[in-house]
């Protein structure tokens, strides 16, 4: 890939800060910590929300599939836009529209007037901001690590935003269970707010400002020919299509359905959603240390566990085994994840790279309003274990289907991709993020991802 033009800064001499561990990569992980933090309980007090209104499995659906409708519908143009206009403006915007929304639906639920209409509409909302927010995010992160530090801060970050998600979810249950869905929402805007005032202290004035270019639709055209010419990046998205959308169903429909009538309601199912925010962070921490050759080959085969939640709901188990499963999957799906972003951060331009993971992120997002939708209606014709067995072994057959292709078998870390010495990454992420907040006190007017 080639290099990108803004490398982090390097510490001050003395600083306890790892190399890899500049302002910008401090300020995105801080924001993510916050943000997942708050998401995860919204996305069990929505849930909530809805069976507290009176609503069923279809309505749950419904309400899940208005997050995700936008979320398909804006993800291209969010993509052309974050290499466009400065990403962490792109990032802040969606950001505030994050807050309003979520603040909006908080004073709904807590004032027990919420109908389901009014929760699609917010909902949708809320993924329009994360249609925008998710291209220019994943590009700003990835200009923010040079090739040689790109795996180890990839994993370090993915391990403090899974770390924050162990929090959310845990947390999240638990105050669904004692003050109700509303006061979690309430919450969750509060996290929007913060983080969009932590990213907008990014700096961006060592990237080099991007050309016009021929129009939107040229950029779309761009990057969708440098989609397609890679098998590797095609494939697994492909793939991810199937997946990820079997995963909204089993995660937004079925898991709450089952904890429910099975495990006694939120808090064992926001232990579980835990247990895979547990599972994230020991693969992080495997990942910052371990450095497979055939970096997507390996990822691939680690994605075979995920199908373990689904089977572990359609039996059921009870919710130590479903906690054991999500854990598992946890681990496993982390391994992809790093593997995932080093293969993109070494392969794609820098200059191209929002407009590519829109792509990445449409194609597999792309089913997800269709199988939450479908997940009420499915259950009614099939019965709710035949739906999970069935999305278990479909998430089992794509996977097998992709190692197929030689690309995703072969494609191996360039020999001069090397990680630079940090220490320990938990402490390592602990000093580092201790200093990021004196570091943007003192610069001032400054700016970063998440």
């Amino acid at each position: 890939m080639n290099k990108p033009a803004a490398s982090p800064s390097r510490p001050p001499l003395g600083s306890r800060r790892p190399e890899w561990a500049g302002r910008n990569y401090l300020l995105l992980t801080a924001a993510t910590i916050v943000t997942n933090l708050g998401t995860h309980g919204a996305l069990i007090a929505t849930t909530w929300a809805v069976f507290e209104s009176g609503g069923d499995a279809g309505d749950v659906g419904l309400v899940a599939m208005a997050r995700f409708l936008p979320l398909v519908l804006f993800l291209l143009i969010g993509g052309a836009v974050a290499d466009r206009v400065p990403r962490h403006r792109v990032m802040v915007a969606a950001n505030v529209l994050n807050c309003v929304s979520q603040a909006a639906f908080a004073a709904l639920v807590l004032a027990g007037t919420a109908q389901i209409w009014q929760m699609m509409v917010l909902t949708a909302l809320c993924g329009t901001g994360q249609a925008f927010f998710n291209p220019a995010a994943e590009g700003m992160l990835m200009s923010s690590v040079t090739g040689e530090q790109a795996s180890r801060a990839f994993a370090v970050y993915r391990m403090a935003m899974h770390g924050a998600s162990i929090g959310g979810a845990a947390l999240g249950g638990a105050l669904v269970a004692f003050v109700g869905p509303g006061w979690v929402l309430l919450i969750d805007a509060v996290a929007f707010a913060v983080a969009g005032g932590l990213r907008a202290f990014l700096d961006v004035s060592g990237i080099p400002e991007r050309g016009p270019g021929g129009g939107l639709l040229a950029d779309l055209k761009e990057g969708w020919q440098e989609f397609v010419g890679r098998p590797w990046l095609w494939s697994i998205v492909a793939q991810f299509s199937v997946v990820v959308g079997l995963i909204g169903a089993v995660e937004s429909v079925y898991g709450p359905l089952v904890a429910r009538a099975e495990l006694g309601g939120a808090r064992p199912w926001g232990i579980a959603l835990a247990a895979y925010g547990v599972g994230t962070v020991a693969g992080a921490v495997l990942m910052t240390r371990w450095k497979p050759r055939r970096m997507l080959f390996v990822g691939t085969l680690c994605v075979f566990p995920i199908a373990l939640p689904s089977a572990a709901l359609a039996v059921p188990l009870d919710a130590v085994g479903l906690t054991a499963a999500m854990f598992v999957s946890g681990v496993a799906i982390e391994v992809f994840g790093v593997s995932w972003m080093t293969a993109m951060h070494q392969e794609i331009p820098e200059e191209k790279l929002s407009r590519v993971s829109a792509y990445d992120w449409f194609g597999s997002t792309a089913l997800l309003p269709l199988t939450t939708a479908l997940a009420g209606p499915a259950e009614t014709a099939f019965g709710r274990s035949e739906a999970l067995w069935g999305a278990a072994a479909l998430m089992v057959l794509v996977t097998a289907l992709v190692l197929l292709v030689p690309d995703v078998r072969n494609l191996t870390r360039r020999p001069h991709t090397k990680e630079v010495a940090g220490g320990d990454p938990v402490s390592a992420l602990a000093t580092a993020l201790g200093a990021a907040a004196p570091s943007a006190d003192a610069e001032g007017a400054v700016r970063r991802n998440g």
